[in-house]
C-alpha cells in the first residue's frame, strides 16, 4: 500500500495542532481555577445621590487589568416647602482596575485605577434636576472564593464632579462601595 508524503506531513501538522490545543486548554483550566474572567452581581455604595445600588459587571481584559461597569440607582433628598422630596437618579460608571496579588492569601488582590460616571437626576426643582459627569481614582480589595463562584470586593471612589446640577457638591470624597458577584 502506497502512502502519500503530503498525507504524512498533514498528519504530523495535525498532531502538533492537537498538542498545542491541549496545552492551551490546560493553561486555561489552570487560570480558571486560580481566578475568574467575568463576574456579574450588585454593588452598594455610600454615594446615595445616584449610586446607592448598582448592577455590576466586571471582566478582565488582561491578567492584571479589569473593567468594571455599573448601572446605578439612587435619589437626592431635599426639602421643598416643609415637605421632604426625593429626586430619583440613574447613573452609569466605567472603571479600569489594575490588580496585584496579596501573596499569603490565595484569591485576594488589591487594585488601583480610575473611572468616570455619568448620571441624571429628575426633579421638579432646577437645582436638583439635570445631567452630571464625574471622574474618580479608585482603590480597593478583591477576593475570589476558591470553591464557589463568588467574588467580593470593597472599593473607595472619591468623585470630582466636572458638571452636575447646582445642588450637588463638586467633590464627593466619601464614596465607599461593596460588591458581591457571581463569577464565570
Amino acid at each position: 500500500m502506497f502512502i502519500d508524503n503530503s498525507f504524512l506531513l498533514n498528519l504530523v501538522q495535525m498532531k502538533k495542532i492537537c498538542i498545542l490545543a491541549a496545552v492551551i486548554a490546560a493553561v486555561t483550566v489552570t487560570h480558571a481555577q486560580s481566578g475568574y474572567r467575568q463576574a456579574i452581581g450588585a454593588r452598594v455604595s455610600t454615594h446615595t445621590e445616584y449610586e446607592a445600588f448598582a448592577a455590576s459587571y466586571k471582566f478582565f481584559v488582561s491578567r492584571p487589568g479589569a473593567i468594571e461597569l455599573n448601572l446605578g440607582f439612587g435619589d437626592q433628598r431635599y426639602w421643598y416647602y416643609n415637605e421632604r422630596k426625593n429626586a430619583p437618579s440613574v447613573s452609569f460608571s466605567g472603571t479600569y482596575q489594575h490588580h496585584f496579588p496579596i501573596r499569603p492569601v490565595p484569591g485576594l488582590k488589591w487594585f488601583i485605577g480610575g473611572g468616570m460616571v455619568f448620571f441624571n437626576t429628575s426633579s421638579k426643582l432646577d437645582r436638583y434636576d439635570g445631567f452630571g459627569v464625574g471622574i474618580y481614582p479608585t482603590g480597593g480589595v478583591d477576593y475570589k472564593f476558591a470553591k464557589i463562584p463568588l467574588n467580593l470586593s470593597a472599593d473607595f471612589r472619591p468623585t470630582l464632579h466636572i458638571t452636575a446640577p447646582d445642588a450637588y457638591n463638586t467633590f464627593h470624597g466619601h464614596d465607599v462601595g461593596i460588591a458581591a458577584r457571581y463569577t464565570f
